[in-house]
């Protein structure tokens, strides 16, 4: 062969070889990202060609699906009572993608999971379609709506949630104002009018931010909890029913300020029960600039205050401060200053109150299932901290007992069931000037177990401020809540 028919002939392997490489890289190290990229309408096609598996609670389908009229989609998402199962399920979208258990769960809804792939292979050798999974959540369905007609009733803005202390199992999760996942399911103009209305640019109420989850409020005096089980855990107090070294009036430490009590109230030298029947600012303003920021600080982290959790939905990070001097200490202690939490946080601190001093770590998905309703996954609780003794615990249940029993959350109480709570009206706005949040965390036992710990969070804009109370607004809701717990155990 000739010098230049060599050239030609390296040079026509090199680009053979070239074209192998090419191949074999977009076929085995680029097919992952390939059929992923929400740009690819292939990829697209595909996942609107089947229908989709399903969101079940209590044994029931929440979503379903239905076959569009045109346009390259065959199927589109489905939901019952969508708004108020939105901060469960989230949203699929032909048009503008997925979010929460619907794109975290993605893979077994749709059957592209790698789990299901000896199965998809079957199902293409005999012909059969392709199917998706299912995501069988905790959630209760009369908690849910308990909840959810709870905050509609009420007419404001504002969260629930709901956990079921022994395990973590979430109950409840509903977010008010909401919106229905099905208007923005598909590809029309219709549902392009829908997405536009929801968008928080042209809607102050943003119903489509999950409250429950992703907002974070001052909780006001629901966080006297923590400041107590700090105290109890510190040794500073050692039961419910010694006096606390709190005069009256009490001023911050380094400044000239006195920190109020909401009324006249018996506060001066009060014990911890006192102080949490009534409510006092000055007793745990004091406990918690006398333990310090530190203290304080280790003890919010062990109910899970600073780090965000996966449900497997996220939910935003509470906020406790360090290096706070003494008398922001005290104000955080009672829930003000940038003390801040979401409504599950909450309920996390009355679930671990409830569970005798054991936090269990929170989670909504109890199983995925193949479309044959084989069982691929089972997710087991998880005790995530002890935030305090069992000993301690059941002091502080004794106390919030007192709450509900004589103090500020009586509007909670259940017939012939134990209920300790808490109240909470914490301050917002630029000097406290818009309405105050209203807050109540709280647990129902039934005989030695605790079916449910419940936080509610109300914002009622149009309330005449007086009237606005965690025992008015948020107990009643919470109370629902539990009844319908308690009920579906019968």
């Amino acid at each position: 062969m000739n010098k230049p028919l060599r050239r030609i002939a390296i040079f026509c392997g090199l680009l053979v070889l070239a074209l192998l490489i090419r191949d074999n890289w977009l076929q085995y190290v680029k097919a992952d990202s390939l059929r992923e990229d929400p740009d690819n309408r292939r990829v697209l096609i595909a996942r609107y060609a089947t229908p989709r598996g399903d969101i079940i609670v209590d044994g029931k389908a929440i979503t379903g699906h239905a076959e569009t009229t045109s346009g390259d989609f065959k199927y589109k998402r489905t939901y019952k009572d969508g708004a108020m199962w939105a901060p469960v399920t989230g949203f699929v979208s032909q048009s503008y993608g997925a979010t929460q258990l619907e794109s975290l769960e993605d893979g077994i809804l749709t059957g592209n999971d790698d789990r299901l792939f000896f199965r998809n292979t079957l199902d293409m050798l005999t012909g059969k379609p392709k199917e998706g999974g299912n995501v069988v959540t905790t959630l209760n369905a009369a908690a849910q709506k308990a909840a959810y007609n709870g905050l509609k009733k009420q007419g404001g803005k504002g969260a629930v949630a709901a956990i079921e202390p022994s395990t973590g199992k979430i109950l409840a999760l509903a977010s008010y104002p909401s919106y229905d996942p099905s208007t923005i399911a598909g590809g029309s103009d219709a549902d392009a009018e829908a997405w536009k209305k929801l968008d928080k640019k042209n809607n102050p109420d943003d119903p489509m931010l999950n409250r429950a989850l992703r907002e974070v409020y001052p909780p006001g005096s629901t966080f006297k909890v923590i400041t107590a089980a700090a105290a109890l855990e510190n040794g500073l107090y050692k039961t419910a029913d010694e006096k606390t070294d709190s005069p009256l009036p009490w001023t911050m430490p380094g400044t000239t300020t006195q920190l109020k009590n909401e009324g006249t109230i018996p506060c001066r030298n009060a014990t911890l029960r006192t102080a949490l029947q009534y409510s006092c600012n000055t007793v745990f303003g004091k406990v918690g600039s006398d333990l310090g920021n530190d203290k304080m600080l280790e003890e919010a982290k062990k109910f899970g205050f600073t780090e965000e959790q996966f449900t497997p939905v996220r939910s935003s990070a509470p906020v406790f401060s360090d290096n706070m001097n003494p008398s922001q200490t005290a104000l955080s202690s009672i829930g003000q200053y940038n003390t801040a939490a979401t409504p599950l946080q909450m309920a996390m601190v009355a679930s671990a109150v409830a569970n005798n001093g054991t936090l269990m770590k929170p989670y909504m998905v109890d199983s995925l299932q193949a479309p044959n309703v084989d069982v691929l996954e089972k997710t087991q609780p998880e005790k995530m901290s002890e935030p305090l003794s069992a000993e301690n615990a059941q002091i502080l249940q004794s106390m919030m007992e007192t709450v509900v029993q004589k103090g500020t959350g009586t509007t909670a109480q259940i017939p012939n069931v134990t209920v300790g709570g808490k109240t909470g009206t914490a301050q917002h706005g630029e000097n406290n000037s818009k309405n105050p949040y209203a807050w109540f965390i709280s647990y129902a036992k039934v005989g030695d177990s605790a079916p449910v710990a419940v936080a509610v969070v109300v914002q009622d804009d149009n309330a005449v401020r007086e009237n606005i109370s965690g025992s008015g607004l948020a107990a009643p809701i919470a109370k629902s809540v539990m009844e319908a717990v308690i009920d579906s155990k019968k």
